[in-house]
């Protein structure tokens, strides 16, 4: 069996689900043709590094990324900090020839993403971007229906993704928020439309900071300014002329984690709602509409944990979890490392949305439309 070692570049939280997925792909997907073992762990600090290691079983604990990303040794580096500290790493870890597995947004800047586009001209490894809402099977279903022709031209659509956290005004100013929603929500929920729909031609967007000034994360009793918005809503065109809204927001009040989207074309519509993964829910205009409504109306597609096999594990009727989707992300890079592919998304995804991001904020500041290359 061919083995894969594994280094991890961070040890939050982000950085465990990706262990999680590692540790436990053996069981949900039945084939001995390769595995992943996670060898070696850094963080900013040894003693987490040391406990992130006695974790998940590595045999190195270190505080320079580069002992991983330099390490001929390791064959796959996890790049799992945040996004602000990608950039050193991933040129790092394509200079030196490693497979790359990264989290979501590619890069902080625009500028950034160039340096890693430039840089991927000369790289020959796989690279993946977590962008793991992709891999549920009611989503991987819906891009099945729609390049199949099942909903015709599309009209019109919605997406949205949406967080209540920050609609607390004594949330501290932790590093996320300093990102903005764009950044953490919004690359999620774009990343997802974009794919679905066969790419975006023009954005106009407006953003909303909720509160002036919050409490600092790092110095209690004192107040920082807020300079990231806490939402985002774009008005989205295609190509075809159809417009659409895409939401992110941190201060939707009352919501865990509503990921979801409608998607309405001549033929029929699809819609996924939050916090039921699931379920697709496919609406055929074509069937009959008589007597008395016929056939036509919304059906509920069981999607459930129906992956394609060697997936089995743990039923295909189970009701689905969040961290599932991340296991078949990561499931779907070491497939494509092991078969000597580029990872999708890839690299030129995570820069497309950069871009878009990138060009939302424009918009917001500009108050106008922007095209999208």
């Amino acid at each position: 069996m061919k083995e894969y070692r594994v280094g991890i570049v961070g040890a939050g939280f982000i950085a465990r689900v990706h262990a999680y997925g590692y540790l436990n792909i053996p069981l949900h997907y039945d084939q001995d043709e390769f595995r992943a073992r996670i060898t070696t762990v850094c963080a900013a600090h040894q003693s987490s590094a040391e406990k992130f290691a006695r974790q998940t079983g590595a045999e190195r604990a270190v505080t320079d990324f580069r002992e991983i990303t330099e390490n001929p040794d390791i064959d796959i580096v996890d790049i799992a900090t945040p996004n602000s500290r990608h950039l050193e790493a991933i040129l790092s870890a394509m200079k030196h020839g490693k497979h790359i597995y990264c989290d979501k947004p590619l890069v902080a800047t625009m500028d950034e993403a160039r340096e890693v586009e430039a840089a991927a001209k000369h790289y020959s490894g796989t690279m993946q971007m977590t962008l793991q809402n992709r891999f549920f099977p009611a989503t991987i279903r819906a891009k099945q229906l729609i390049d199949e022709g099942k909903l015709g031209e599309i009209l019109e659509f919605r997406g949205q993704y949406l967080h209540s956290g920050s609609s607390d005004p004594n949330a501290p100013l932790k590093w996320k928020l300093e990102a903005g929603t764009i950044a953490d929500l919004g690359s999620h929920i774009l990343d997802l439309m974009d794919y679905l729909l066969g790419g975006f031609a023009a954005v106009s967007a407006a953003t909303h900071i909720a509160y002036p000034t919050r409490p600092s994360a790092d110095e209690p009793g004192k107040t920082v300014p807020v300079t990231a918005e806490d939402n985002m809503h774009a008005l989205v065109r295609l190509a075809n002329g159809a417009c659409g809204v895409i939401s992110a927001s941190k201060i939707s009040t009352g919501v865990e984690d509503g990921m979801g989207f409608e998607i309405y074309g001549s033929k029929g519509a699809l819609r996924w709602d939050p916090m039921n993964l699931e379920q697709l829910f496919f609406y055929d205009r074509t069937a009959p509409g008589s007597p008395q409504g016929g056939l036509r109306g919304w059906t509920a597609i069981d999607c459930g944990q129906r992956y394609d096999k060697p997936a089995g594990f743990p039923t295909p009727k189970a009701p689905i979890g969040w961290m599932r989707g991340h296991m078949h992300c990561l499931w779907n890079f070491l497939c494509s490392v092991h078969a000597g592919r580029p990872g999708n998304p890839g690299v030129d995804q995570g820069i497309r949305i950069q871009s878009i991001m990138d060009k939302i904020r424009e918009s917001a500041a500009a108050r106008s439309w922007i095209c999208l290359k």
